[in-house]
């Protein structure tokens, strides 16, 4: 079919060359102009969705509160709360008789809750009894944290509901519908130069695997959209990378484009599945180990089937396909890591992870694929850090990198070539420093806007679509644009940053924080490496390199990411909680009072019990919600002293002070 099509171009001028001529030197200007816009559409699509992401508010959400002694309430702004004296706790108690680190109560998504005693000294019960390890709390049980009672309050569905309605959603300033336009003109700005470009040599997949993208692209807008979801920052970003990698493989491979366009559209089901599966923490603490498993177990595979390339065993063939294990595993590293608050101070979860990344790194070790090792290994010090918040562990973890980095150095001999060329490339332009020097020469040759969209030459040294794709990326599209993809996943690290401290478990932060730190160092690795800033590794570039398992592995990872974007209807990891909504639709709204409570209905029912009139309570503020709840810090309490120390008692369902 392409050589007919290829012959019918030929046959309108008589040649190809004809036929191109005969378009009276529009192709020319096309290409001349396209060097401009292409960059400029690139540019207003970054700029949209950080300004969106930038702009929007990160507002927190409240799940419940915490009466405390003198009355006032405290909001547990999180599914998992840790309560102590110490100033990073999410609930700050300033009682000597606490620890630093108290308990912890958290909140699973069918509203239960559930205290555990974080190895304090004084120790915790409910009312009376004492908890051992972890135990249920209904509404309006009293807690006991070291002699000082609180107690929790749940809120009311109707209180989730209009909480819901007031949060602000995304794209308020700037319509998703608005970029995917731009992102949709740049795509066929690509197509159109690529086909240009290909008219000596006519490949139909060209622009059959733009429609394609363009295609699942506004598929997934619509199907989201009619799940009531209204952020896609995220996704715009992975896509307009994924549209820059798809005139790489116009240019490299034109017979792969149905093939990539495939790749791009599991991989977005794979971005998809992994959001529902996250929505219920359960269903990902109950497979984290059987992923783990599975992980290592593929890995090793990997080991013992891999075919030798380059002195590395990453890809294992299955007929005309390779898969690399090293890429797909990397999700189930981020499962095996990440961890809720109940387990993240069980030592023993962090000497487990900590076994399974030495096996990880291990495996990858006896590959000799240490690129992709060093990139577990930034993971893992980010999970570790987070999990335990020990230097010391990060600090030993560093020197045992160090003495690992000097014995590969002396028994791998390929890994200290490596190092001596780094630096010096051009002493060897045409041995070990090839790859370098060419990606350095068609960086420079590129210049701001390019040499169009498949007129370079970098593509034609070996796996230059992968390793070196950031030169073939400067060279043939401009370094403006190829410094924009880098700057693409630069802001998906900045917003995973910005999110992590409205995230509703320490899950969600942790598999966030992991992928971001996963794509960084594959990108700097893969840019300054080819650049000879670095010692060379061949590591791919995300959603940018040739190759399925990268693809597949990117959009994967990129789902931790959106889990943790809990801003209202804004991801697909976050249940709507339509129910609520409706509960508080359906109760008496008061605008000027801001009550949305039942009338008939008195106050201290939703207060679950305690005798208090409608005035001790903090006046709500306008959707019904407390002061506090533009406050995303630590809640500190107010605590009043005696001379022997904090006197309280819990009596007829009313806080005494003694002095009454």
């Amino acid at each position: 079919m392409d050589q007919d099509l290829g012959n019918l171009l030929q046959s309108l001028g008589g040649q190809g060359a004809d036929a191109a001529g005969a378009m009276g030197g529009f192709f020319p200007y096309f290409t001349f102009l396209s060097r401009f816009f292409l960059p400029a559409l690139a540019l207003i699509v970054l700029v949209r969705c950080v300004r969106s992401l930038l702009r929007e508010t990160y507002e927190p959400e409240i799940w419940g509160y915490l009466s405390l002694p003198n009355a006032t309430r405290v909001a547990l702004y999180h599914w998992e709360n840790i309560i102590g004296r110490a100033q990073n706790a999410d609930v700050v108690l300033n009682y000597p008789t606490l620890s630093r680190n108290h308990a912890a109560l958290i909140r699973d998504d069918k509203a239960r809750w559930s205290a555990i005693d974080l190895g304090s000294k004084a120790g915790v019960t409910i009312n009376g009894r004492r908890v051992e390890g972890s135990a249920p709390v209904e509404k309006g049980d009293v807690l006991s944290l070291g002699g000082v009672e609180v107690a929790l309050l749940d809120l009311h569905p109707a209180e989730l509901g209009a909480q819901s309605m007031s949060r602000t959603k995304p794209g308020r300033w700037l319509t998703p519908s608005g970029t995917f336009l731009f992102l949709t003109v740049f795509q066929i700005l690509l197509a159109v130069q690529l086909t240009i470009s290909s008219l000596g040599d006519f490949n139909i997949q060209i622009p059959l695997g733009f429609i394609a993208l363009t295609g699942m692209m506004w598929g997934y807008f619509f199907f989201v959209r009619s799940l009531g979801r209204t952020g896609f920052e995220v996704e715009a970003l992975a896509f307009l990378i994924c549209s820059v990698a798809m005139s790489v493989i116009a240019t490299s491979a034109p017979d792969e484009m149905l093939q990539t366009a495939a790749f791009i559209f599991l991989g977005l089901v794979l971005f998809v599945v992994t959001c529902i599966i996250l929505r219920d923490l359960r269903w990902a603490k109950r497979w984290r180990y059987p992923i783990a498993i599975g992980g290592v177990l593929f890995l090793a595979l990997g080991y013992f089937f891999a075919e030798e390339i380059n002195g590395a065993y990453r890809w294992i063939r299955i007929g005309t396909f390779t898969i690399q294990p090293s890429e797909l595993v990397k999700i189930a590293f981020i499962f095996a890591g990440a961890a809720s608050l109940d387990r993240l101070f069980a030592r023993k979860n962090l000497i487990l992870f900590i076994a399974y990344s030495g096996m990880c790194v291990g495996i990858l070790a006896l590959m000799n694929d240490f690129g992709s090792a060093a990139v577990f290994f930034a993971a893992f010090l980010v999970i570790a850090y987070l999990r335990s918040g020990d230097v010391a562990t990060i600090a030993l973890s560093l020197s045992s990198l160090g003495f690992a980095a000097f014995m590969v150095l002396q028994i791998r001999p390929h890994v200290a070539q490596r190092f001596a060329t780094w630096g010096n490339a051009w002493s060897d332009a045409y041995g070990v420093g090839m790859q370098q020097v060419r990606t350095m020469s068609s960086t420079a040759s590129g210049g701001l806007f390019g040499l169009g969209a498949g007129e370079g030459v970098l593509h034609r040294v070996f796996a230059a679509d992968a390793d070196m794709v950031f030169g073939i990326v400067a060279e043939e599209l401009g370094l403006i644009l190829a410094f924009i993809c880098v700057a693409a996943i630069v802001t998906l690290a900045v917003f995973a940053i910005r999110t992590s401290g409205t995230a509703r478990s320490s899950f969600y932060v942790i598999a966030a924080g992991a992928t971001v730190t996963m794509f960084l160092t594959q990108v700097v690795l893969n840019v300054f490496g080819s650049l000879d800033v670095i010692p060379f590794t061949g590591l791919t570039f995300p959603f940018l390199s040739r190759g399925g398992s990268s693809m597949l592995a990117s959009w994967g990872m990129l789902a931790f990411i959106k889990a943790a974007d809990n801003r209202q209807n804004a991801s697909l990891a976050v249940k709507l909680n339509r129910r609520d909504i409706r509960e508080a639709k359906s109760m008496d709204w008061d605008e000027e009072e801001s009550e949305y409570y039942d009338e008939e209905a008195d106050y201290d029912e939703y207060d679950h019990g305690y005798e208090m009139e409608h005035e001790e309570h903090p006046e709500p503020l306008e959707g019904g919600l407390a002061p506090s709840y533009f406050d995303a810090g630590p809640q500190h309490a107010p605590v009043e002293y005696w001379d022997d120390g904090p006197d309280l008692r819990y009596l007829d369902d009313e806080w005494e002070d003694g002095t009454r």
